[in-house]
């Protein structure tokens, strides 16, 4: 059989990074700086909590705590 492999959801304590191209085209985009940090698409940074639609995300820097659509976050793979 060649049924494809289920998108896994993403969830609290997932590594994430952030798909730019997706980010650049959204709303929130227009609400923020232009210039989108590389390390925010390098990632991992770690899902803290997800409320609806939107999760919360730490990155492994000292800058604060963010919140993004989940649609423009894609799970980071070691």
């Amino acid at each position: 059989m060649t049924d494809s492999i289920p998108k896994k959801p993403l969830k609290k304590g997932s590594l994430v990074f952030v798909d730019r191209a997706k980010y650049i085209k959204s709303f929130e985009a227009l609400a923020s700086d232009d210039d989108l940090p590389n390390y925010v698409c390098e990632g991992p940074g770690e899902i803290l909590a997800v409320k609806e639609e939107y999760a919360q995300v730490r990155w492994c820097r000292p800058v604060p705590d963010v919140w993004l659509k989940l649609d423009q976050l894609k799970e980071y793979v070691q």
